[in-house]
């Protein structure tokens, strides 16, 4: 019984998991990296923590597990240095780091810390040194030695020459009146300050950084007697402007001022809240062609877009930036923030002039370019950069650039530049309407979009949308890429030319010649009206060479056999439509016989039952249409299903076939022809005699429903 006892609470934390074992508040994003930076130097004994330190410069940045594998920071690379980790000390002769630092006041652990210079400048003040040294709880961000001598002359000057008040002032600026940890100071709060109780901005982003008025926490939560000191990178100063106040006092934003105005933004960035401007200058607006610049300063909400697409959500600092990451704008898209080297990169490009300009309610980094978002675009100016030139010029070329340029609601199925690889069709009337059929009426998003949806074209035609596992198509024609979503119109990027259907599976297979015998083996089958009416087929369509292929006995036995030859052609039938840019790696397609038939694709070859296909996606408007060199087996024919009636003979399936050769305006029977039932059979490979010419009567180009 004592056993069960001593193993129910073990028993108990196994059950319930680590949440349970592991009890606690959770750990902020720097005590994290500052944890695993202690993992790290563990080998190299107690409270040692690994830093990675930027080659050529003083920098160092504890380490968090992604940039110790890439040992880079903002693309430089790094070397791993170990050193004490916050609060502790080297005893001599003995390994790592084993004594915690002796507790003492604010004053000095200032200089513990490596902030000599900030205990100068205090012992100059005069008042600030008793208050450091005395009673009660304070948190000093406390600027590096370096820090100090980066300051500008004039500045370091007008701060130590004015009777000491404006270097107590800033100081204390430094100071708050009270003890905060890491673990306190969270993204986007505000501490109040000992200098007219001015706010002090915080942020801690994900990625352990924590920056105070965007300068960088390089050593926090060295505690004192009477507080707590955290090393940062730079002097600090106030900030009594918000972001509109800092556009309206700028020369460089006079544009920038104006189309703020006229899209009523400035009570957003006049506003509580914590958000980064990437504010571009006049140079940037300047960059832009002034017919685009003008039609978005003079359409409300493409203006507001574009300005939208230049605030992210939240405040983010230089000192932040170590690698690249993805920020959210007030529009809606993603950015990719990143640096080289001591630059800033926005979405790879270096184009920030001017960083960290800190304002009440977020911070500014000017930028030399403007960022359109794809909502402010004409789809003209979408397809500009992305891979669909070729058809864009294509549209142009026909006289319907109008369409892309304009208010129109339309989306634009583009086929990609390398579907022209081997040339771009002539400019005529068809190929005219055939770009016509490129453009539907409205403008839609590819993930509303739904299986058996129509969409009606400026062309006329109506347009199926087919979803499958792993692609969106419309009808013979797939999606490539992502929306680009415009002003008013959505460019596709489409992998083929699209094909609009042209009459029923039975209209294609009587158009196309290749087809003739089989056209009279379904007529003979009765499946005539199956294939012409509403449906969802995929027809793999034997050519003529294909029958002609089979063994003599074999293809006599099937003719002869109603119900074997309609078994057969019935397994040539898919219960769906699959078009090629839907199959992937293998599909198992249902046939309208049962059997199922193995249809896959590889290095752009489309196989049935591993027989390559001939000629891919011939689309009509009950299904699509594919060509192969032979006549398809079932895995396995039932005796039981092969009856004893026989089918109409070779010379009566050609001669219902004749009956589409009306268009010709001539009653063409066979035994005028001259074609008799032995040199029909010889045509088709029944016989020994295989001298004969074939000429099939039935056979007439002018019924392809146009």
């Amino acid at each position: 019984m004592a056993l069960l006892v001593r193993l129910l609470p073990l028993a108990l934390a196994l059950a319930l998991g680590p949440a349970a074992t592991l009890a606690g508040p959770a750990k902020s994003p720097y005590q994290l990296v500052l944890q695993h930076s202690r993992l790290r130097g563990r080998q190299h004994g107690p409270n040692v923590c690994a830093v990675q330190k930027l080659i050529g410069t003083n920098k160092k940045y504890f380490t968090n597990c992604k940039q110790w594998y890439q040992r880079k920071i903002c693309g430089k690379s790094t070397v791993i240095s170990y050193e004490c980790c916050p609060g502790y000390e080297k005893v001599p002769g003995e390994k790592g780091c084993p004594a915690a630092l002796p507790l003492s006041n604010l004053y000095e652990t200032l200089g513990v810390v490596g902030s000599t210079t900030t205990q100068l400048y205090t012992d100059r003040t005069e008042k600030l040194r008793p208050e450091m040294e005395g009673p009660g709880s304070f948190t000093i961000f406390a600027p590096s030695n370096e820090a100090w001598a980066s300051l500008p002359a004039e500045v370091l000057d007008s701060l130590v020459s004015n009777v000491n008040i404006e270097l107590l002032n800033a100081l204390r600026y430094h100071m708050v009146n009270r003890r905060v940890l890491t673990d306190e100071l969270k993204h986007g709060m505000a501490l109040t300050s000992m200098y007219q109780n001015s706010g002090i901005q915080i942020h801690h982003y994900p990625n352990g950084i924590v920056t105070v008025n965007c300068a960088r926490l390089l050593k926090a939560d060295h505690h004192a007697t009477n507080g707590v000191v955290h090393l940062i990178d730079k002097v600090i100063s106030t900030v009594t402007n918000n972001i509109q106040q800092i556009i309206e006092i700028e020369d460089t934003f006079e544009t920038l001022r104006a189309a703020v105005a006229a899209s009523g933004l400035n009570t957003v960035l006049e506003g509580d809240g914590q958000f980064t401007l990437l504010a571009p200058t006049n140079e940037a607006f300047e960059k832009i062609p002034a017919e685009t610049l003008n039609r978005i300063l003079g359409d409300p909400e493409a203006l507001r877009d574009l300005l939208n697409n230049h605030i992210l959500k939240s405040a983010m600092c230089a000192e932040a930036i170590v690698a690249g990451m993805s920020m959210e704008t007030l529009e809606g898209t993603t950015l990719e923030v990143g640096c080289s080297g001591d630059m800033l990169t926005i979405n790879g490009k270096a184009i920030i002039s001017n960083k960290d300009i800190l304002a009440t309610n977020g911070v500014i980094h000017f930028i030399d370019e403007l960022l359109i978002p794809d909502s402010a675009k004409t789809l003209f100016e979408l397809a500009a950069e992305s891979d669909v030139s070729t058809a864009v010029d294509l549209f142009r070329q026909a006289g319907l650039g109008t369409h892309l340029s304009g208010k129109e609601r339309l989306t634009l199925l583009a086929p990609m530049n390398s579907v022209f690889k081997d040339g771009t069709p002539n400019i005529d009337s068809h190929t005219k309407n055939l770009l016509l059929n490129h453009m539907i009426k409205d403008q839609l998003a590819s993930k509303y979009l739904y299986h058996g949806q129509t969409l009606d074209t400026l062309g006329g035609k109506k347009l199926r949308v087919f979803v499958y596992r792993n692609s969106l198509c419309i009808e013979n024609s797939c999606i490539a890429a992502h929306d680009k979503r415009g002003r008013y119109g959505t460019l596709f990027t489409m992998d083929r030319m699209l094909t609009p259907p042209m009459g029923t599976v039975m209209d294609v297979l009587k158009g196309d010649n290749r087809f003739s015998m089989l056209v009279a083996a379904i007529q003979s089958a009765g499946l005539t009206e199956t294939l012409n009416r509403e449906g969802v087929y995929t027809v793999f369509a034997p050519t003529n060479e294909a029958f002609q292929s089979m063994p003599p006995e074999e293809l006599n036995k099937l003719l002869g056999n109603a119900k074997e030859l309609a078994n057969i052609l019935k397994y040539h039938v898919g219960d769906e439509i699959l078009v090629s840019g839907g199959i992937g790696a293998l599909v198992r397609l249902k046939s309208l016989q049962g059997d199922k038939l193995e249809v896959s694709s590889k290095n752009n070859v489309v196989s049935v039952n591993k027989e390559p296909v001939a000629e891919a996606d011939i689309m009509a408007t009950n299904g699509v249409v594919y060509a192969i060199s032979s006549v398809l087996q079932p895995p396995a024919v039932r005796p039981q299903e092969r009856g004893d009636e026989l089918a109409d003979s070779a010379l009566d399936i050609f001669k219902q076939a004749s009956a589409y050769s009306r268009a010709a305006q001539t009653s063409v029977k066979l035994g005028k022809s001259g074609l008799g039932l032995k040199s029909l059979y010889a045509c088709l490979g029944l016989s020994p005699k295989q001298d004969q010419t074939c000429h099939l009567p039935y056979v007439d180009q002018n019924i392809m429903v146009q």
